[in-house]
């Protein structure tokens, strides 16, 4: 799941202060479930920004509403009799979330209220651990299970390099070796092999806007 965490107040309101009418917008999809982005956080955000903003004598008019998902444009109609009465929209979605909300309204300034941090897991409440960075050339079925380009300190694809110290990375004692990891979990599944199958060098396709259709919808948008 997307991973964020809310940008500081300051910055959020000094992106907005030229404007009277603000619609700060939740989502009740992943910034939701990682408690960055959802009602209570809309709230929140909207509380801190009426105190700054009396702070500087300054009279806003903060709405709020939450979509259940911000990714998805059956969502947002029901934002469109709403945001006519607004000047602006911050946006506590990811950054997925903001690019189709300011697709949806033009005409509308559209300002990110998180930044987007990764794609992770849920360790503890409000603790999550980033797994995957959506590189577009997932080599799992290869490493056990444990990503190298997520983490590899050095990323490294095909490994390991020659740079691990007692299990730890060369680059920090803080950082275990992935790759050692990865050899460590092969050969308890007897899979050894699997880490001599070299990958081919990433392609970068993640540096183009890419579009994802599941398989079963393919005949519906390629034709």
């Amino acid at each position: 799941m997307v991973k964020s965490k809310r940008k500081p107040v300051e910055e959020i309101k000094n992106s907005i202060t030229d404007y009277s009418r603000i619609l700060t917008v939740g989502c009740g999809g992943c910034a939701s479930v990682c408690l960055a982005g959802g009602q209570r956080e809309v709230n929140e955000l909207n509380a801190e920004l009426n105190v700054a903003f009396r702070a500087d004598k300054q009279s806003k008019k903060l709405g709020s509403y939450t979509v259940e998902r911000q990714c998805n444009m059956q969502f947002l109609i029901e934002l469109d009799g709403k945001v006519k009465d607004y000047d602006c929209i911050v946006s506590m979605a990811c950054g997925a979330g903001v690019q189709l909300m300011a697709e949806r309204f033009p005409t509308v300034p559209v300002f990110p209220a998180v930044n987007t941090v990764s794609i992770g897991v849920d360790r503890e409440i409000g603790m999550y651990e980033e797994k995957c960075r959506a590189c577009g050339e997932c080599v799992l079925a290869y490493t056990g299970g444990i990503c190298p380009v997520t983490r590899c300190a050095k990323g490294v694809f095909n490994g390991p390099c020659g740079g691990t110290n007692r299990g730890k990375c060369e680059i920090s004692q803080d950082i275990p070796c992935a790759w050692l990891d990865i050899y460590e979990r092969l050969k308890s599944q007897n899979r050894l092999n699997d880490i001599m199958k070299l990958q081919e060098p990433m392609q970068w396709k993640n540096q183009v806007q890419r579009t994802t259709v599941q398989e079963p919808y393919e005949k519906r948008y390629y034709r």
